[in-house]
């Protein structure tokens, strides 16, 4: 018997995790992908907002203020990535800038922090690229940059470190309330008991809420696309530089990485197939098409890659967090579409503090462990330390993806870690081989070799991401 279980291991359920694991409790998170952050936290812009959006008074504006705070915490016990960029959100024209004084006003009543206004020509001075229409500007020095699945891969590692049980590939099929406990059904023939369930689902959240009652939202998808620019133009832009928000949502940015590329995007389209995320002709030429009105001179011709994701958008105006009104012990994190992100840590902490209080009826683990070690990034090392660990470790020394500079060493570390993985992608979300110029042009054979070594599989029976992904139907080439 679990005291929770948390459906759903992307940055919220993963935080959730993580801040459960505080306290002398049983927990397992169940994921139905075969990685964590695979869906909505996947594909998005990767920026902790400063909170010129939300609504006063709301949670989305109490919770993404505070989660800003909190990302410092998590970047010093967990090695996260962060960027302090900064954010301009730009005005063109009399009738644009009446509109920037209304974010004015949210951010003074939000208190966000250091938010000033300047003119378009002194936002210039300091973004030279910025376009020459832009009159007016709202700066937002507290916006910064991470890695949404780098910031989940942590959290659940050092939840895991802390006792909390993953299992991968386990989709929940049925919810049956017994007396004092759930019987949560998983890939309809696993069945798991517990007293409390956690429904971090994401854009499937009202589906799992369906299994029990009817839930208090709907959620809709909404699809984003994006272009990716090579970390070539590193500097080109140094501040995120947004529309002024619209009703379909924050518009197209311009988003520096905290690895050097540039995002361009996204759109915003509603789609019917929520679980579906392409990229289309027509939602690629609306990024292009809109994202000159921030920058002059923009080099499309440096785009390495494009994708799209799937925002979940909420017919409840707000994040969503609370018990069931009608199954006690199930907790709904619903319709948590931007700034989820940034207000991932501390939507744990209301929920688990506030909503559940879980320090009421548990003792707190005094064992737990707020740390995570780094991971060996080899080439960002000094010489001094590089020739030590070559020393030790000669697979240091084996270059695999000559664009990102990722040794063999980096790899095995990644398949064997505490979220190993057995698919190319995942290497690539781990230590980024296959994530540079060249896009895996170079190195994916060579990945898929080391993965069929290390995990002792058939080459044939790698995948790229999904199971039906194999590289290869068969052996073109075989020695006698």
């Amino acid at each position: 018997m679990y005291d929770y279980i948390i459906i759903g291991a992307g940055v919220i359920g993963s935080a959730v995790a993580r801040e459960l694991s505080k306290y002398q409790v049983k927990v397992l998170c169940l994921e139905k992908e075969n990685d964590v952050a695979n869906v909505q936290t996947l594909a998005n812009s990767a920026i902790i907002h400063a909170g010129h959006n939300p609504e006063p008074g709301s949670l989305k504006a109490r919770l993404s203020l505070w989660g800003n705070l909190l990302y410092d915490d998590l970047e010093r016990e967990l090695n996260i990535p962060l960027l302090r960029t900064g954010a301009f959100v730009v005005a063109h024209g009399k009738e644009e800038e009446k509109d920037l004084d209304k974010y004015v006003k949210i951010c003074k009543e939000n208190k966000v922090p250091g938010y000033q206004l300047l003119s378009g020509q002194q936002a210039r001075k300091i973004e030279r690229n910025l376009a020459g229409s832009i009159t007016k500007v709202l700066s937002l020095p507290s916006t910064k940059v991470t890695n949404p699945w780098e910031v989940a891969f942590a959290l659940m590692e050092n939840a895991i470190e802390n006792g909390v049980k993953l299992k991968l590939n386990h989709r929940v099929t049925k919810i049956i309330k017994e007396n004092d406990f759930y019987l949560v059904e998983v890939n309809h023939h696993i069945n798991f008991k517990t007293k409390n369930i956690i429904n971090a689902g994401g854009v499937a959240s009202d589906d799992i809420g369906q299994m029990i009652e009817i839930p208090p939202f709907k959620i809709k998808g909404r699809k984003g696309e994006y272009y990716v620019l090579d970390k070539r133009n590193i500097g080109f832009i140094n501040h995120v530089i947004y529309p002024l928000p619209s009703e379909r949502g924050k518009g197209v940015l311009l988003t520096p990485q905290v690895h050097g590329e540039i995002l361009i995007g996204p759109s915003s389209e509603f789609v019917d197939d929520k679980h579906q995320a392409s990229t289309t002709q027509k939602g690629l030429e609306y990024v292009k098409e809109h994202s000159k009105e921030l920058a002059k001179n923009i080099p499309y011709n440096q785009i390495i890659r494009s994708f799209a994701g799937i925002r979940s958008t909420s017919t409840y105006d707000d994040f969503y967090i609370q018990e069931s009104k009608y199954n006690k012990g199930f907790y709904y994190l619903g319709g948590i579409e931007s700034p989820g992100l940034t207000a991932a840590p501390a939507i744990a902490k209301y929920l688990i503090n506030d909503v559940i209080g879980v320090q009421n009826h548990y003792l707190i683990n005094n064992q737990f462990k707020p740390y995570r070690k780094a991971k060996v990034e080899f080439h960002r090392l000094p010489l001094n330390d590089q020739k030590r660990l070559l020393e030790i470790e000669p697979k240091y020394g084996k270059i695999i993806c000559k664009c990102e500079k990722i040794t063999e060493k980096e790899i095995i570390d990644a398949i064997h870690g505490l979220l190993g993985t057995h698919t190319i992608k995942g290497i690539k979300k781990r230590v980024r081989a296959g994530a540079g110029i060249c896009q895996g042009g170079y190195c994916e054979e060579k990945v898929m070799k080391i993965l069929a070594r290390e995990l002792n599989l058939d080459p044939l029976d790698i995948i790229y991401d999904k199971d039906n992904s194999k590289l290869f139907l068969s052996e073109s080439k075989v020695e006698k």
